[in-house]
């Protein structure tokens, strides 16, 4: 057995996706195993070992990365920490740069180092726990990883540089790990991969995720299941076949298409043109006429016209999402689009997502009117204020819409269901009462 520091308490920050977080808790899992003292994305005096675990997806995501490194570094200087280590897909991407120019941090690792990060803090990896994890999210949902990296090749896109190719868990792993979630309380678990429908075919030669959801289907105390990140090429409709004969999944997809004008579509290389994205949600609508489809949008592609972003604007009005997000392009090096002038100005990137999400709000607010009157089956997140806060099945948590029940109206605990009726609405929020 190895000797750990006398002082054995380490703080862990997680910067980024929710694929970072579960990295994360995979980490604090093995330390806790190995009788460390672990927190949370805060940092507390009597740590002596500070982890950062990093994003590296667009430039905001990096600078906010290297500016808690650089926290990292003074609180190591003032003599707070003893030792700062850095891991994640920054890391991964710029360890030789990270190295020359910020020499303070102990050690830099990758996105698929866990192991040698354990052994620099003398801690063993205990094969033992896969399958076991602590979260960090409320006890009553968790994120589920079914797959690391991506074999797409979008041009805008870093992560295949960071994450690498596509390897899929295996389904008796995932089922194993979804038990013990459930065990410890967890109602709720959102699949999430870089790409969820190429699920299976490294290790089962097949699109697998209707295999593995129907075994998911199964477990015990698991109400809930949510998807997250389809690509629409070739999408298989045999997902939303499974969802529809599977009551505990969710009515819910999470599909980025990224644009809508053909010319930047095949810029972006998505292998998919905007007729065909109409023909596929036309599909997947008349297949399960329940879904709430999210999407994610990039504007200020290289290229990108006011033309193209008038289809942009056009074709969601036209498709009437009922859950949007949008990015501004980030010019990232060594992705093929890199190779394209960055020729749309920042400002003009920030006007047209204002754009976007003003055209969505309205969307999102006429939406919202139709469910007053109806009665939902909604999760409660949380008491915040006056309110007990929760989600219907088709929000996802932190980045759709939430229910507002009055708590001295009404009583509920957090991670319980609850039946409510909406009473009234916002453009990105609910309000209900307790139906008996």
């Amino acid at each position: 057995m190895k000797t750990q520091p006398k002082n054995n308490k380490v703080s862990v920050i997680t910067l980024g996706c929710s694929k970072n977080l579960v990295d994360s808790e995979n980490l604090i899992t093995q330390l806790k195993a190995n009788d460390y003292d672990v927190e949370h994305d805060h940092h507390s005096e009597d740590s002596n070992v500070l982890i950062i675990n990093t994003c590296g997806f667009i430039d905001r995501a990096k600078e906010e990365s290297v500016n808690t490194i650089i926290e990292g570094i003074e609180l190591k200087k003032r003599g707070h920490i003893e030792k700062l280590y850095v891991t994640g897909c920054l890391s991964e991407r710029y360890k030789e740069d990270l190295e020359k120019e910020m020499p303070e941090v102990d050690a830099y690792f990758g996105t698929m180092e866990l192991p040698g990060l354990l052994n620099k803090l003398q801690a063993d990896y205990k094969h033992e726990l896969i399958g076991e994890r602590w979260t960090a999210t409320p006890q009553h949902y968790a994120y589920l990883k079914i797959s690391e990296g991506c074999n797409r090749t979008c041009s805008f896109c870093a992560i295949p540089l960071m994450r690498g190719k596509h390897i899929s868990r295996t389904i008796e792993d995932l089922v194993k790990e979804t038990k013990n979630l459930a065990k410890n309380g967890v109602k709720e678990i959102m699949l999430i991969a870089q790409e969820l429908t190429y699920y299976g075919l490294d290790i089962y030669k097949e699109r697998a995720l209707p295999k593995l959801l129907k075994e998911l289907c199964k477990v015990d105390g698991i109400e809930w299941i949510r998807l997250h990140y389809a690509y629409p090429s070739k999408f298989p409709m045999d997902i939303i076949k499974v969802m529809v004969e599977e009551p505990k999944i969710c009515n819910y997809l999470d599909m980025p298409l990224q644009h809508a004008a053909d010319p930047v579509l095949k810029a972006m290389k998505r292998h998919i043109s905007q007729e065909d994205q109409k023909e596929l949600i036309g599909e997947i609508k008349k297949m399960n006429p329940e879904i709430a489809i999210r999407t994610t949008m990039l504007v200020g592609f290289p290229g990108e016209t006011e033309d193209d972003f008038e289809v942009l604007c056009n074709y969601i009005r036209e498709m009437r999402f009922e859950r949007l997000g949008v990015f501004m392009y980030s010019h990232e090096e060594d992705t093929s689009a890199h190779l394209f002038e960055d020729n749309v100005p920042d400002d003009l990137k920030a006007e047209r997502s204002n754009i976007l999400m003003e055209i969505q709000q309205d969307i999102s607010f006429e939406k919202n009117l139709e469910k007053v009157g109806k009665t939902f089956k909604v999760l409660i997140d949380r008491k915040e204020g006056d309110y007990f806060i929760g989600r219907t099945e088709y929000d996802s948590p932190e980045v759709d819409n939430e229910v507002m029940i009055i708590a001295k109206d009404n009583y509920m605990r957090v991670g319980d269901f609850a039946n409510v009726e909406i009473i009234n609405s916002e453009a990105f929020d609910l309000y209900g009462k307790l139906v008996s």
